[in-house]
This record gives C-alpha cells, structure tokens and sequence, in this order.
C-alpha cells in the first residue's frame, strides 16, 4: 500500500472503513499528545493530509490552547500487588488528562477518584478532566463494589508539559473555490462509533474526491472536539467566506436510524440537501432543529460565524447505552452500517456536484425580459405559462445561494424544467453559472 492511496481498493467499501476502525481502535487518543499525532499519520497513508501543530498558551478567541498530555501507564494494586485495574488492558480505565501520581492510600481516599456506572455496572465509562486539574481511574461498578477495606497503590505514569494541539487538514481546490467542509472529531480513545466511525467515513471520501475532477473545493479537518474547532476557527477566519456548507461527522457505524441536526440558520443549501437526498434514499431518519450543545457544529455555527453546518448521524449522541463508555468497541460497529453511511455522505457530494448555482447579471429589479427576445424562445410551448414563471423565480432566486434544485422545490417545478429555463437564461446573459 502506497501513501495517500488507503486499503486495497478490491475489498467492499464497508470492509476498508471497518479495517480503519480496527486500526485506530487501540490508540489512547486525547485532545492533545502522540495518541493525536499517530491517528493522523495513520490517515496520511489514506490522504493527502497535513498535519498541523499550535502551541500551547497560544489564545483561541475566549480559550488558551492546553498543554500536551501524554501516557504511558496506569494502574492500581492491592496489598498482594496484584493489579486490579490496568490502563494497558483498556485505555478507558484513565481519567482521561490525569495528573502523575504514584503511592500508597486507603479505600476512602481511592474511591474519591473512581468513576463508574451504577446503572451499567459491566461497562467501564470514558471520562476525562481537560481543564481541571485531576487523576482518576473509570472501572465497572460491580468490581468498585467488591474493593475491600485495604490499602492500594496507585500509579499514573503521565505527562502534561507545554507542547502542541495537532490536527489534520486535507484542502481539494474544484473548479469554484466556494468549499464544503467535512469535520470529524479526533480526541477520543478507544471508542468505536463515537468516533472512529466519522473519522473513516470521511477519510474515505476525501479519498474518492482527491481523485476525481471536482465543481466544489473540499476541506476535511480532524480535530479535538470542541477546543480543536475553536482553534481551527481562530486560525482560519479569513477562509470562512468561501465554506458554503458542511457536516460534522460521528455516530456512524451502528444500527441506529439516520439523524440530521440542522444548521443554526435552518434553512441552509445542506439543510436542503440531507432532506432531499435522505429522502430520495429512502432511509428512516429523523431532521431535528439546532441546539447549542452536541458536538463541533455547535463552534462551526456560533453567532459570530453562523455556518451552514449540521451534524449527520446515525444514533443520537447521548442515546444509546454503549455511548461513552467500554460498550461502544468494535462489535458496536458494523461494514454494513459503515458503507450505508459513505454512502449517504457521498450521495450528498453528489448531489452538490452535479446541482447548478447561478447569480442574477441584472438583479437591480426585474429585467425585460421582451426585448431579449424571451418571450418568443418561449412562445411556441404547450407549457409557456410555467416557463415564464419558472423565469421569474431563476431570476429572483439565483443569488449564488440558492441551487436548481432548491428553486425548482420552492417555486413547485420540475427540476427538469427549471434546468431547461436556466440554460436559456444562460444563453441571453441574464444568468451566470457560478
């Protein structure tokens, strides 16, 4: 396998996707440190990507990069020495961002640094403590109810020095240098579907879309949920004018029922868009509006910025039982479920390629339309009446944001002949094709 050209292409779609998940699985990922940096030299040998580093204490709008957390072992003992938690058996048993610590305390002391499910006692919870000074350890709560009254010792084998936030940038320049960005968070550990089911969805098709010749520009960002979009956006304020639209991908390789939370605005081109082509699929879904909580569309459609960015998911975040936790591994997931969601996600950059954008050369009022010699290209069809009216919604609408097909579904057209109309438009230089 060569760099940048992914899994051997003979295997099912769903196949590779799933082969990514297992590779990434076992790295202890945060929001900053190596576990960052080898997910995304391992997404390098799939795409042409960058990898970028800032600094810690470096200002993020209201927010200060971190420092780097890095860790090469945890574990607690009791008094045979036994270990009874053990971070190289499963990297969720760490309060994820731990201070060191080694020595020796009692169970009371132990226990104000455990976390566990008592309604999930078999599972182990992924917790962390980014921004607060902390160690810890997550276990099952039927073993945190066996502990004796005794003496352990604990031991975090970590780091948190000045370093660097990394995340991964892969840009594909198209024929119009308006974007649709794709972003995929990448700060989790060993969790399946939140978010190693994103993060392969996206590679693959950044993958097919660095391949073929493209109307829009695409940009793929791999970041540290929340504050790696905040970074992204610090750094990148000047090239927000140019995203048209975007998802923020996760939750995609279970059996859950397709779910699409809408941009801030809610009327957005991909707002549009998933509707149209989740309905066309035929899949089950649910289109809920915009809330300021769940993952990084949240940063993406802030006030200042306002994007035209959802989140596209399979099950909601938060609702199902293996959501944060040591259940939601690599049985979780399913090729099946995984090539169902490329799919989707590839029908949606379809579906903006081979749509048309138009922007109005006379939009000062309505232009005439007579003297153009509209009226007689028109005049000997059965349906002229609808052709003059789809002209005046072209027209009106051709803004640069709104598509064919958005006008054809709000004027109650055909798109067929909406596009027909448009081309005459085109032809007389009252439209141009953006």
């Amino acid at each position: 396998m060569s760099k940048a050209t992914g899994q051997n292409k003979t295997f099912p779609i769903g196949e590779r996707l799933f082969a990514l998940c297992e590779r990434l699985f076992p790295i202890c990922r945060s929001i900053t440190g190596d576990g960052v940096r080898e997910t995304l030299s391992i997404l390098k040998e799939y795409i042409n990507l960058e990898i970028k580093e800032v600094a810690s204490g470096t200002s993020v709008f209201d927010w200060v990069v971190p420092k780097e957390w890095n860790i090469r072992d945890a574990w607690i003992k009791d008094e045979q020495g036994n270990k009874i938690v053990d971070f190289k058996n499963n990297n969720l048993h760490i309060l994820n961002f731990s201070s060191p610590v080694h020595g020796k305390i009692d169970l009371a002391t132990l226990k104000d640094h455990l976390y566990t499910l008592p309604d999930q006692p078999v599972l182990i919870p992924y917790r962390t403590s980014y921004y607060k000074k902390n160690w810890g350890f997550c276990l099952p709560h039927y073993q945190y109810e066996q502990l004796e009254n005794s003496t352990y010792e604990v031991y975090i084998d970590s780091t948190l020095e000045p370093g660097y936030l990394s995340y991964g940038e892969l840009y594909i320049p198209g024929e119009s240098e308006r974007e649709i960005l794709f972003s995929a968070h990448i700060c989790h550990p060993s969790l399946a579907n939140d978010n190693l089911s994103g993060i392969s969805v996206l590679t693959q098709l950044a993958q097919k879309l660095q391949e073929q010749r493209n109307q829009f520009s695409y940009r793929f960002i791999f970041i540290p949920g929340t504050i790696g979009a905040i970074t992204w956006l610090a750094q990148n304020e000047k090239k927000l004018k140019n995203i048209h639209a975007g998802l923020v991908a996760s939750l995609l390789g279970d059996a859950g029922n397709f779910t699409y939370k809408k941009s801030r605005r809610g009327n957005t081109e991909m707002d549009f868009v998933v509707r149209q082509v989740l309905q066309k699929l035929k899949h089950p879904h649910e289109i809920l509006e915009f809330i300021p909580y769940g993952y990084d569309e949240r940063q993406f459609c802030a006030p200042a910025f306002n994007l035209a960015i959802g989140n596209l998911t399979r099950s909601q975040f938060g609702t199902y039982p293996e959501y944060h936790t040591s259940g939601d591994n690599l049985q979780l997931i399913k090729p099946k479920y995984l090539e169902a969601s490329f799919h989707l996600y590839d029908a949606i950059v379809h579906f903006f390629e081979n749509n048309i954008y138009f922007k109005n050369q006379y939009p000062k009022g309505e232009p005439q339309l007579g003297k153009r010699g509209l009226y007689d290209a028109i005049g000997g069809n059965s349906d002229s009446k609808k052709m003059q009216m789809v002209m005046l919604w072209l027209l009106n609408l051709s803004d640069g944001q709104h598509s064919l097909s958005h006008i054809a579904h709000k004027a109650g057209y055909d798109l067929t002949l909406v596009k027909k109309v448009s081309e005459i438009l085109e032809e007389k230089g009252l439209l141009k094709r953006l």
